[in-house]
């Protein structure tokens, strides 16, 4: 049975383009399902779904947690209920990448997988045994297969080189915040992820009749990592990114738009419990964020942010001159800095815009009324006109 799951699972790591393809949802049955607790500590994991699946599964510390990815079972059917005692504390489920799904058990301590299968037959099941593990304890993974695909390693890059604005279409990257297993904020039924999708196709739809390009890192909900998005802006040739969002603050008091650039030091506590939350989702969600790489590869990204640094101020400042502009509301400081994971592409200037609160009312009646989306499309896609400009201008300064 094993070798079986495992030939499958090869199969598609082998074929990502029917991985990707793949629509067909299987559901997880809650009633013949059971998370439990076992003797001296240990946990037992019975879940029943529709139909045989590719899935892995792998462990995550601080804090612990146990994640299961298949290839698309619609874990958010499961009902927590199916929870029993004190190891596991919680579950989280979305999809994860184009194809995939993921199931996230929140633990109670450290774990270690002792064996873990697929049963088939008239109910299929994933069955995993866990027992307490010493922490930084190896954790054997038997069969199961460990892709990469929600990591990126920082890697040495050149500056990408500038260019005149009609050498050829600019290329814009629009990084629609959050998705899939990962909704972002919520408010009155609406989400983060589904708000800034819609958006990030609009704002798309206004710069491609203006002449320019456009990448998205997301094109449906599903879930991208931090690292990843920028790794899709640098194999799409991107000339910038602009990640967008729209969280919620807790306690009110934060309104209208704000526009980031990266900084390990963070502008306000604002500022700073913004960028934490958003590596904190990656972190629980199964992601490492540390950096990684010699020595040689950080000294050649400190070379490159060196000279995109500038131009990612440069269109931060024409992103909250064109909103001025255009009369929507601005945050009361809405130009701010923060050590956002997603900014950290060292090749691409990039910058996060909360495009507004979705805690605050005024600002969540702007985000859902289409006619306001406009005027906010229309005052970035002006703003990325005058700094292509005069970006532009600036390369042929330096070159002279």
């Amino acid at each position: 049975m094993r070798a079986w799951v495992l030939c499958l699972l090869l199969w598609v790591v082998a074929h990502p383009v029917w991985a990707q393809d793949f629509r067909a949802l299987a559901v997880p049955d809650s009633a013949a399902s059971r998370i439990e607790d076992g003797w001296r500590g240990r946990l037992s994991l019975d879940l029943a779904i529709s139909q045989p699946v590719p899935w892995r599964v792998f462990l995550r510390d601080d804090p612990w947690r146990l994640i299961i990815d298949t290839s698309e079972v619609d874990w958010a059917r499961l009902d927590p209920s199916v929870i029993e005692g004190e190891q596991a504390t919680a579950l989280h489920a979305g999809r994860v990448h184009l194809g995939w799904s993921r199931l996230v058990v929140d633990l109670a301590g450290p774990m270690r997988i002792d064996r873990a299968w697929m049963e088939t037959g008239p109910t299929p099941r994933i069955r995993i045994d866990a027992r307490p593990g010493i922490e930084g304890e190896a954790s054997p993974t038997g069969p199961l297969i460990t892709q990469a695909w929600d990591q990126a390693t920082p890697q040495a890059v050149a500056p990408t080189p500038r260019r005149h604005l009609g050498d050829r279409p600019l290329v814009v990257a629009l990084d629609p915040g959050h998705g899939g297993i990962d909704p972002g904020a919520e408010r009155a039924g609406v989400t983060e992820a589904g708000l800034m999708l819609a958006f990030a196709r609009e704002l798309a739809e206004m710069l491609r009749r203006a002449g320019h390009d456009v990448v998205l890192t997301r094109t449906d909900d599903y879930f991208v990592a931090l690292r990843g998005r920028a790794s899709i802006a640098r194999d799409a040739g991107a000339d910038l990114m602009i990640s967008l969002h729209a969280d919620a603050i807790d306690g009110g008091g934060a309104q209208g738009a704000t526009v980031y650039t990266l900084s390990d030091d963070a502008s306000d506590a604002m500022s700073a419990e913004l960028a934490a939350r958003h590596s904190r989702d990656d972190l629980l969600l199964g992601l490492d964020l540390e950096d990684q790489g010699d020595e040689v590869a950080r000294v050649l990204i400190d070379l490159a942010r060196a000279e995109t640094e500038p131009r990612s101020d440069a269109l931060a400042d024409a992103l909250v001159a064109s909103i001025r502009e255009n009369g929507i509301r601005l945050h009361k400081r809405p130009r701010l800095e923060a050590a956002f994971t997603v900014l950290k592409a060292p090749d691409i200037p990039s910058v996060l815009v909360e495009v507004g609160f979705m805690s605050d009312q005024q600002d969540l009646l702007n985000l859902t009324t289409p006619a306001w989306r406009t005027r906010m499309a229309s005052a970035i896609l002006a703003a990325v006109d005058a700094w292509a400009i005069e970006d532009a201008a600036a390369a042929l300064r330096l070159r002279q």
